[in-house]
């Protein structure tokens, strides 16, 4: 399949799930996830119309980001290092993976000498797995506590990763835990405006995460394949 033909795919797929689940696709955006492919095919998606950029370690994006950044809006979704938050702030527009406290006491530092705010996504661990990074759901609002202070650092949504399960239906359950968390949360009033973004759903899942109330999901090998070597 071309670029274009995957694009047309994941359209038609989004519109679908979210008629399946009474949404306007309008309130549904796609992030292309470049990690795995190369400058020039980054360069190919942006044209293509793709406006939202992913990566997920800076030392695999730093030559897209010099090449490209002026061109769309740029994710950072992988795990961020402390000492790497330096590199990111103020060339990824938003943060999807906020996770702790030094994390964000780094943000804010390096934010508020930048004079910019950072928008952000905590990561949740609905799943409870070992292997996954992100705060437990009962955590979440003894940290939003903490962090109410850092005035550089907006919170603006959830995001969380669910198993690779054979069959997508059983990442429900996942989804579904956090759009009810942050329901609650918004309930508690933890934040200065009410938590509206759900960062969830990728390649083999997002359909699912759309019909459970994603408002971004973050989709690379369906969307713009895997290139060996990138």
């Amino acid at each position: 399949m071309t670029l274009q033909d995957r694009i047309a795919d994941v359209e038609g797929r989004v519109a679908r799930a979210c008629a399946a689940s009474g949404r306007d696709v309008s309130d549904v955006k796609v992030i292309a996830v470049t990690k795995y492919v190369s400058l020039k095919t980054v360069a190919a998606v942006l044209e293509a119309g793709l406006e939202d950029i992913a990566e997920s370690r800076w030392q695999d994006a730093e030559h897209k980001w010099k090449a490209l950044g002026d061109k769309g809006t740029w994710h950072f979704i992988g795990h961020l290092q402390t000492n790497k938050v330096k590199d990111v702030i103020g060339k990824f527009e938003y943060i999807h993976s906020l996770d702790r406290l030094s994390l964000a006491k780094e943000l804010h530092k390096k934010a508020d000498a930048a004079g910019i705010t950072v928008k952000v996504f905590l990561q949740v661990n609905i799943s409870g797995e070992d292997t996954k990074f992100g705060l437990p759901p009962e955590a979440v609002p003894g940290f939003l506590r903490e962090i109410a202070s850092l005035h550089r650092v907006k919170v603006i949504g959830l995001m969380t990763m669910a198993p690779h399960e054979g069959d997508p239906e059983l990442t429900r359950p996942v989804f579904r835990g956090l759009r009810e968390l942050r329901d609650e949360l918004n309930l508690l009033a933890l934040t200065p405006e009410p938590i509206q973004e759900l960062s969830m759903g990728m390649s083999n899942d997002f359909e699912v995460a759309i019909q459970e109330g994603a408002t971004q999901v973050r989709l690379g090998t369906v969307l713009v394949g895997h290139e060996e070597g990138a």
